[in-house]
């Protein structure tokens, strides 16, 4: 994801006399506002993060259960097939709609968005045939043949991302949901065996296993602590690995394919891991990774 430029305004402040007392604040939100005083750097990156998540999760409350017919399946290991059809996924199609634009929006309002690609968003959310775009975008992940693919355009970079934030709601819903029921002992591959999706993150647990953490439904799943995801190199001599200078973070970096994937060492079980947090705090990691020719 593109960070902002500069600081957005200041929080908003607290709840006037007479008005409804806001809602406790999630641990990621109290997380993201502790980095911020910790690294005023990240401020802004945080502070774009934190509306992410509000618009994230007042959708989330709304979404309802996933279809029944899940139970009946269960991801294919040999096909490498997930288990989540789209048809499975409960969208209310006026909340994605309010959910797309509000994404555009907050991009927008960080510089994260120009507004050539800003007006084509809004116009997209606008579209008669958005159920179709986002069952292709959701699909094309579904299809072994085509995770694969060669270099996709800046613009098609920018609307898969737009389109995984705005579906982030749902797909963690089902996640949340379906993810418990599901056997995985037998899934080792590098997707998502609900979703399909990439891994965006991974966690290093207590038992020094490593779990990769879905972009997309924020599903976890246990994976080869070495292997790459992306390529799947299992040479240990062409993977390269760093750390943060406190030993929080790592990043595993393949000399294979030159992408790289950030993971979030729990060893010591101080705290879960956090996405939404641990994107932001490693955002230096990113930038150390890039300029060792390395890219997410």
């Amino acid at each position: 994801m593109t960070f902002p430029k500069t600081d957005p305004p200041a929080d908003r402040p607290a709840d006037r006399a007479g008005e409804r007392p806001a809602r406790a604040e999630s641990r990621e939100i109290r997380e993201l506002r502790d980095l911020k005083k910790a690294q005023p750097d990240l401020a802004s990156a945080a502070d774009m993060q934190i509306e992410l998540l509000g618009a994230q999760r007042r959708v989330q409350a709304r979404v309802p259960l996933p279809s029944a017919t899940f139970d009946r399946r269960k991801p294919d290991h040999e096909k490498c097939l997930p288990a989540l059809q789209f048809k499975d996924i409960p969208i209310d199609w006026t909340d994605f709609r309010l959910m797309i634009r509000q994404t555009a929006d907050i991009l927008r309002r960080f510089e994260t968005l120009e507004t050539s690609d800003y007006d084509r968003i809004q116009g997209l959310a606008r579209d008669g045939q958005i159920e179709a775009v986002v069952a292709s975008w959701y699909e094309a992940a579904m299809a072994p043949a085509r995770r694969k693919v060669g270099e996709r355009s800046q613009e098609r970079e920018l609307l898969d991302q737009v389109l995984l934030l705005a579906m982030r709601p749902f797909l963690a819903r089902c996640a949340e949901a379906l993810l418990p029921r599901l056997e995985l002992s037998d899934w080792h591959q590098p997707c998502c065996p609900l979703c399909g999706g990439e891994p965006e993150f991974a966690f290093i647990n207590q038992a020094a296993e490593r779990l990769l953490i879905c972009g997309r439904c924020t599903g976890q799943w246990h994976y080869d602590a070495i292997t790459c995801p992306y390529c799947e190199n299992h040479d240990r001599s062409r993977i390269t690995s760093f750390t943060s200078r406190d030993g929080r973070y790592r990043i595993y970096a393949c000399d294979e394919c030159r992408r790289y994937l950030k993971a979030f060492d729990g060893r010591d079980g101080s705290r879960p891991v956090l996405l939404a947090v641990d994107s932001i705090a490693t955002l230096p990691l990113d930038a150390a990774a890039i300029q060792r020719g390395y890219q997410s």
